[in-house]
């Protein structure tokens, strides 16, 4: 199907495109009250998100009712850890929880690789369901969390702010993390094809946990792993997003991806600097700017379109829109960037 609006694929490749496009990452979610409404219908979000009618209503809400340039399916990342055959709880107020985690060699022959396309089924329905009812308008986002996040809650079982247990791992069984990130690379492959053989026009793989590890260490147990789904990912662009990752913004440069993304740390000239002019730049405006009135969140919007004029740029939030965030100032965010000369 031919998109009408195709910006963001555009941009992603380094074509030339008439304006900046915009997308912000969770914009299907709390911010809306439409959203809201739709998951008070269901028992949460898990349910939310296994049934693909709702799932794709929720993630067409942002394109309606905020005019972004993209829409992004609305689901998570955790899918493919229950997959592969360990399944997670969604605790309100808290976030994940696994009943179970993995620890030992014998703990990952209760595990199976994932296919993407059967085990996964709801998300591929909601991404064809999805496609159909967008009708071309905006290109559709598929996703996937990166093998070191994936990783880090199997062994952790929830968030962490240290997630020591898994960084241990690392240290004391360097053998037995390998084997599980390849495991969860192989299943992640099959799932982001199955995504894109729905419908997916762009891929974005998040690192939510890349900065708590030391450099030589997300060398080894990360981007090594993120740069197996770059390349075998050959059908649609890529952005590879991983948070507080700073410190390996130029070794990002020779991944096999379109874009990368930049949170709200990473200083835009300098980034522009080490990765250099052949990457699209995803970002990177603070999500806090957002609570600003109209004018601030204006002129924040700005200040951030300066310093990317002249290079390749999508623009975006440098993390997901935090919940309790006004959507007429994320309007405003969005207008900015369209209005931008």
């Amino acid at each position: 199907m031919q998109l009408k609006n195709d910006l963001l694929i555009r941009a992603a490749k380094g074509e030339k495109v008439e304006r900046t496009p915009v997308w912000l990452m969770r914009q299907a979610g709390r911010i809306l009250p439409e959203y809201r409404a739709v998951r008070e219908s269901v028992s949460g979000f898990i349910e939310l998100a296994q049934t693909p009618e709702l799932a794709a209503e929720v993630t067409i809400q942002p394109v309606d009712i905020l005019g972004v340039d993209a829409a992004i399916i609305f689901s998570d990342i955790l899918v493919i850890p229950e997959a592969m055959g360990l399944p997670y709880e969604m605790v309100e107020k808290r976030g994940p929880w696994f009943p179970v985690t993995v620890s030992t060699e014998a703990d990952l022959k209760s595990l199976r690789i994932a296919d993407g396309v059967d085990d996964l089924s709801y998300v591929i329905e909601a991404i064809k369901i999805t496609k159909k009812a967008l009708n071309g308008r905006v290109p559709l986002i598929g996703f996937a969390g990166a093998p070191w996040t994936i990783f880090a809650y199997m062994i952790e079982g929830s968030g962490s702010k240290t997630f020591s247990k898994a960084r241990a791992m690392l240290y004391t069984q360097p053998e037995f993390s390998h084997k599980l990130l390849q495991m969860i690379t192989d299943s992640t492959i099959n799932y982001l094809k199955a995504q894109i053989g729905a419908g997916a026009d762009l891929i974005q793989i998040f690192d939510s946990w890349a900065g708590i590890l030391p450099p030589n260490h997300y060398q080894e147990f990360s981007l090594k792993y993120i740069s197996q789904i770059c390349d075998a990912i050959t059908e649609v662009p890529k952005t590879v997003f991983a948070k507080g990752a700073f410190f390996a913004r130029k070794e990002m440069a020779d991944l096999n991806c379109e874009t990368i993304g930049l949170d709200w740390n990473m200083g835009i000239a300098e980034s522009k600097a080490l990765i250099g002019p052949n990457k699209t730049l995803q970002g990177n405006l603070d999500p806090a700017a957002l609570y600003g009135n109209a004018k601030e969140v204006e002129t924040a919007t700005k200040l951030m379109m300066d310093q990317f004029k002249g290079s390749r740029h999508i623009a975006n939030l440098g993390h997901g829109v935090y919940p309790d965030i006004d959507p007429e100032k994320v309007k405003v965010f969005i207008q900015t960037v369209k209005n931008y000369q």
